[in-house]
C-alpha cells in the first residue's frame, strides 16, 4: 500500500472561508431567506455533476491522447494545470493508472484531503470515519461495498492523501469506446471511478 507519507498535514474539517460561509447559510437559513433544499441541490449539482466534469476531462484525454498519458503520469500537477484546471487543494497531484492487474483506491485517513480542482465537493462518505478506516484495513470489502467486485487476483493499492499531495485515480478505458471523442469518453468518467470506488461507465451504461 501506498501509506507512507511521515508527515500527515491535513487541513481541519472547515476552512476558515468553508467556516464563514456555514455560518452564513445557518443565519440565511434561519431568517427564513434560503431554502435548505435549494442548497442541497446546488451542492449535489457541484458534487456530483458540475465538479468532477473536469476530472473526466483529464481522464478523457489521457485515454485518448498517449502523449498526455504520459505527462500526466510524470507530472500530474502540470499536466492537469496544462488543461486549466488548478488551485486551492489541487497544487500537488499524483496520477495513479488502473490496469487489468491493479485497481488504485485514494482515501484520506485522518480527515478529507480531496481535489477539489478536479473532483469537486468531496463526497460525505469520503469524511466519514467509516470509510478512512476501512479503506486501508478492508479495502476490497468496501469496494464491495460500492459494488465494485475485483477478481482475488486484482491486487489493490491505497493511496493516503494529503494537504501536500492529492491523488487522482486514473480508471480503465471500457471496451467499445475506440473512436470515441474525448467528449465522449469524458461522459463515461464518473467521480467514483476518479477516486478508485467506481469504474468508468461501458457505453451501453452511459
Amino acid at each position: 500500500m501506498a501509506h507512507d507519507h511521515p508527515e500527515h498535514h491535513h487541513d481541519n474539517e472547515l476552512d476558515p472561508m468553508a467556516a464563514r460561509v456555514r455560518a452564513l447559510e445557518t443565519i440565511l437559513t434561519e431568517k427564513g431567506l434560503v431554502d435548505p433544499k435549494a442548497i442541497d441541490a446546488i451542492v449535489d449539482t457541484y458534487e456530483t455533476k458540475v465538479g468532477p466534469r473536469n476530472g473526466a476531462r483529464v481522464v478523457a484525454k489521457a485515454w485518448s491522447d498517449p502523449e498526455f498519458a504520459g505527462w500526466l503520469q510524470r507530472d500530474a500537477t502540470e499536466a492537469i494545470a496544462s488543461l486549466g484546471y488548478a488551485g486551492r487543494q489541487g497544487e500537488h497531484m499524483q496520477a495513479v493508472f488502473n490496469t487489468p492487474d491493479t485497481h488504485n483506491l485514494v482515501v484520506c485517513t485522518l480527515c478529507s484531503c480531496y481535489p477539489w480542482s478536479v473532483l469537486g465537493l468531496p463526497p460525505v462518505w469520503y469524511k466519514a470515519p467509516p470509510y478512512r478506516s476501512r479503506a486501508v484495513i478492508d479495502p476490497r470489502g468496501v469496494l464491495a461495498e460500492f459494488d465494485v467486485i475485483l477478481p482475488e487476483t486484482t491486487k489493490i493499492r491505497v493511496w493516503d492523501s494529503t494537504a501536500e499531495l492529492r491523488y487522482l485515480v486514473v480508471p480503465l478505458r471500457p471496451a467499445g469506446t475506440e473512436g470515441f471523442s474525448e467528449e465522449q469518453l469524458a461522459e463515461l468518467v464518473t467521480r467514483d471511478s476518479m477516486i478508485g470506488t467506481g469504474l468508468a461507465l461501458t457505453p451501453e451504461a452511459a
